[in-house]
């Protein structure tokens, strides 16, 4: 049962650190994200968010952090961009590639070093943009241009701290780091979401979409559950060979190919680009003339809400998700290193022949990855548009959803590795 696995999880010591290191770096986290910087008027800080939607759904990446303001406003995004704008880099740089793919263990520390060098000034650029904008919406007052320095300074602090973070929970904790300090921060606004749903109850008319809301949340969670196990197993055997006195070799085993390779990566690459155009309408609004008009057609074209806003993110979903993919899976590498083992695919001729091969299976099964994370990223505005139950809940929140469903599955995995090996041990 569930609960003796939780016992038996607390009772090995080295175990129960990991999890309470992790919880404790949780607390930490939440203390930073209730800390609001100064200046901050809360009525236009309220309206902003309620004029624009998409940043609604930033603020659940954040855990609430950008909705208050405060020193981790930032979040994780600056270190997540870098490390996808680095990754994209292999495509152009061969010296980075081989230094990603093909020089080990040391080749990807000294590759994520690089992308957490990288986030500072990302962190400074991206700050520097939301303080400029929240300025000019009214949101937040500088008496002097030091005082707007003080608090670039201060947010990309936060968000270094907490790149930190997430590399100390991966490497004294259990877990991704990175991915279990998003997790912390969907699962933060939950009790807000709940709490916001409740207050959109008028009168009995809206039970019969409430119902439909909770049964679509159940089914997405277990296509999520579904398509984040789903793998389609290639057969490897391997060619017998004799060494000296020994024959090594001729055990046959198989090659998991993932039905979403690509994660979440995708729709944070497609909130990217849809954020932009309404960042900068926000930043011409208050110009005279045609510039102002265009900039406030722009923004309301872009709604989170509007039909062409949930066009474009799922198309866009599913492009990346094809695209990133290209980058980070290349059947020729795993076709060489194959051969180089003495490993064939049965049926398939070592070389191009295989390479040809595990890019036809690929195509066939990331077109369901695709149009699932397309499908998972607008279901928000779908189950909206159904039920009239508008809020950006953790039950259907899409991309939330995704990840957390994720994070748990892993971490749950690595867990009752950990409670396997020690068995093996003790056996």
């Amino acid at each position: 049962m569930w609960y003796q696995t939780v016992i038996q999880t607390f009772k090995i010591k080295e175990l129960r650190s990991k999890i309470l290191f992790v919880l404790g770096m949780f607390v930490v986290y939440r203390l930073m994200s209730n800390i609001p910087m100064p200046g901050i008027d809360k009525v236009s800080l309220d309206n902003f968010f309620n004029n624009f939607q998409i940043f609604q759904l930033l603020g659940a990446f954040t855990g609430g952090s950008l909705d208050r303001l405060s020193v981790a406003m930032l979040g994780l995004g600056p270190y997540i961009t870098s490390i996808i704008i680095f990754q994209l880099l292999t495509m152009i740089f061969p010296r980075l590639e081989r230094l990603y793919k093909e020089e080990g263990e040391a080749g990807r520390m000294k590759f994520n070093q690089y992308a957490r060098i990288a986030s500072v000034p990302l962190a400074l650029l991206q700050g520097y943009a939301m303080l400029v904008l929240f300025q000019r919406q009214g949101v937040i007052s500088f008496t002097s241009p030091l005082e707007m320095v003080a608090s670039l300074l201060t947010i990309t602090a936060g968000a270094v701290i907490l790149m930190w973070m997430g590399e100390l929970i991966t490497e004294k904790g259990i877990g991704n780091g990175v991915s279990l300090l998003i997790f912390a921060g969907i699962i933060a606004v939950f009790p807000s979401n709940i709490q916001q749903m409740i207050a959109g109850y008028t009168d009995a008319s809206q039970i019969p979409g409430y119902i439909v809301f909770f049964l679509m949340s159940l089914l997405t969670i277990a296509a999520v559950i579904l398509i984040n196990e789903g793998r389609r197993n290639i057969p490897v055997t391997y060619a017998k060979r004799v060494r000296g006195m020994k024959t090594v070799g001729g055990a046959s085993t198989y090659l998991p190919l993932n039905v979403n390779p690509a994660g979440v990566i995708p729709i944070i690459f497609a909130l990217s680009i849809l954020l932009f155009p309404s960042m900068i309408g926000s930043f011409l609004q208050n110009y005279p003339g045609w510039v102002g008009q265009a900039a406030t057609a722009t923004v309301r074209l872009f709604d989170s809400n509007g039909a062409f806003y949930t066009a474009s993110y799922f198309v866009l979903v599913v492009a990346f998700t094809y695209f990133y993919t290209a980058v980070t899976f290349d059947p020729k590498q795993i076709s060489t290193n194959l051969q180089k083992m003495g490993g064939f695919i049965p049926g398939i001729r070592p070389g191009t022949p295989t390479a040809n091969y595990l890019h036809y299976i690929l195509n066939r099964i990331l077109l369901v990855g695709a149009l699932f994370l397309g499908v998972v990223a607008v279901m928000p505005q779908i189950v909206g548009s159904l039920t009239n139950v508008q809020v950006f809940s953790f039950l259907i929140g899409g991309t939330s959803l995704l990840i957390a469903v994720s994070v748990v599955l892993e971490t749950t995995r690595q867990i009752k590795a950990q409670l396997q090996m020690r068995e093996y041990e003790t056996f």
